[in-house]
């Protein structure tokens, strides 16, 4: 697999707790350079970053994060904020107390929500796998796959493991008309080509973009002319 084609399905993200402007506008100035999928940063800072990159590289960011367990209302707030304030995708956090409890029609009515409040914005639902069984995970697949919404993502990365590939193996054979989204735990661009070839669309990932730059800096083992 080509380079390009694994950063074009990159969210480059930056999403811990002291995350700074200065940390932020760096991961934007990597996602132009390298024209990632988009670059995945917190709330607070999506007006900023949207100013900062003037289109060149679409802007994502969390709703619900991490824990899920938000009002719908809050959400659907959160999402139309940072759409107003320039975000061009929103992931979502599902409500797992409603998946534990099979409140199911609840998870897909909020979905459809929050997707509403996106305004014609990429919708990706996080449903944490690493909290779920196998079968809530199917049928989080099949609640999804009758959303509105685009992706289905596996992990916030702040539940104690993010993605597998059997994860990725079992969303792509029971979503359905959704882009599925590896995010987690992806560390090497081996990582992150193993997880496309499981049919990952998308992958968040704060990781592949600093090796990427460590195989710019000693350009070998890729064809690096792209970036020359």
């Amino acid at each position: 697999m080509k380079l390009q084609e694994i950063l074009n399905c990159v969210d480059h993200t930056l999403l811990k707790q002291t995350a700074t402007w200065k940390e932020i506008k760096t991961i934007c100035d990597e996602g132009m350079k390298f024209h990632t999928a988009s670059v995945c940063i917190p709330p607070a800072f999506v007006k900023q970053a949207a100013e900062y990159v003037k289109g060149a590289v679409p802007v994502c960011t969390v709703i619900g994060f991490p824990n899920g367990y938000q009002t719908t209302a809050v959400k659907c707030y959160e999402a139309s904020e940072a759409v107003r304030e320039g975000a061009s995708e929103i992931d979502m956090v599902i409500n797992l107390g409603w998946v534990k409890e099979g409140r199911f029609e609840d998870v897909l009515a909020e979905i459809n929500a929050v997707k509403k409040a996106c305004d014609g914005r990429l919708l990706k639902v996080i449903i944490e796998t690493c909290f779920l069984t196998e079968q809530e995970k199917i049928k989080m697949c099949e609640t999804v796959s009758a959303s509105d919404a685009d992706f289905i993502k596996t992990s916030t990365g702040f539940g104690g493991a993010g993605a597998t590939l059997r994860d990725i193996e079992l969303m792509v054979e029971h979503t359905k008309g959704k882009g599925v989204k590896a995010a987690g735990g992806i560390k090497t661009l081996e990582d992150a080509e193993e997880f496309l070839l499981a049919g990952a669309t998308r992958l968040g990932t704060s990781k592949v973009v600093s090796e990427v730059k460590a195989l710019v800096k000693r350009a070998a083992y890729w064809d690096l002319s792209y970036f020359s």
